[in-house]
């Protein structure tokens, strides 16, 4: 019953959504050309999947978003892997990780512009810098709780570093590195949307920028619903990795 119940909640929740959506455009509370109704924006989904320019482009986001992801993850892992694996190299590391942390990417967009120019590269760049974090820390934090005593044990086992890492670390730190991951690639989504807005680049941020410009609302929130559409699905994936990854746990 429980996996009935919250499912059918949750499909009733976003009819309740879509009911005031409708309620709001039939009663022109707001101008149709900032928001349209519903049947208009849904219509303009279907057109633009149906001709090819809203799917090229969806598919341009994604794959964006998951090379940033995938390299922001190889990195925080690795480092994050190694620093909260050795006391002795994170006293010196540590504090540069909570200066760089609070930097915000859309700050460092500038820098990378100034290094990289308005490229691909520059956007993939912004997108590792920004999802980095989340796992890098996530790691290092996972690597860090790890019961002492089992490192005790492992001692005096007489196991070597790399088998301590696998068989007792990375385990242990597991949960956190998924969660992460999780948001890690949700910042690489937003802020492979803002790349694509900053370099206009084919993608969802290109679409919805120019769209915004035209006063084409339905073409606006078209977009704005495959965002949200990316956002659930890369998110139950995750959720369906740490299902099946945290069996143990």
């Amino acid at each position: 019953m429980r996996r009935l119940v919250w499912p059918a909640a949750s499909f009733l929740f976003w009819l309740l959504l879509l009911a005031i959506w409708f309620v709001i455009t039939q009663q022109k509370w707001v101008s149709p050309l900032f928001l349209p109704a519903p049947e208009k924006a849904f219509t303009a989904l279907f057109n633009g999947l149906q001709s090819g320019t809203l799917l090229s482009a969806t598919s341009s986001t994604v794959l964006r978003m998951l090379v940033g992801w995938l390299l922001a993850s190889l990195l925080g892992i690795v480092l994050g892997a190694i620093i909260g694996s050795s006391p002795r190299i994170r006293p010196y590391l540590e504090p540069t990780l909570e200066f760089l942390r609070p930097l915000p990417a859309s700050a460092m967009v500038p820098v990378f512009i100034a290094w990289l120019g308005l490229s691909e590269s520059m956007v993939l760049a912004v997108i590792a810098f920004g999802a980095i974090w989340p796992m890098l820390l996530g790691t290092l934090y996972g690597f860090r709780s790890v019961e002492p005593r089992l490192y005790e044990v492992a001692e005096v086992l007489k196991l070597s570093r790399s088998k301590i890492i696998f068989s007792i670390a990375l385990p242990s730190a597991l949960p956190d590195i998924l969660s992460g991951m999780k948001f890690g690639l949700t910042v690489a989504l937003i802020l492979a949307v803002v790349g694509e807005m900053l370099t206009s680049s084919e993608g969802l941020g290109r679409w919805i920028l120019e769209a915004a410009r035209a006063f084409q609302a339905p073409k606006l929130f078209a977009g704005v619903i495959l965002l949200g559409l990316i956002g659930l699905v890369s998110s139950s994936f995750i959720s369906f990795l740490e299902q099946h990854l945290l069996r143990w746990k």
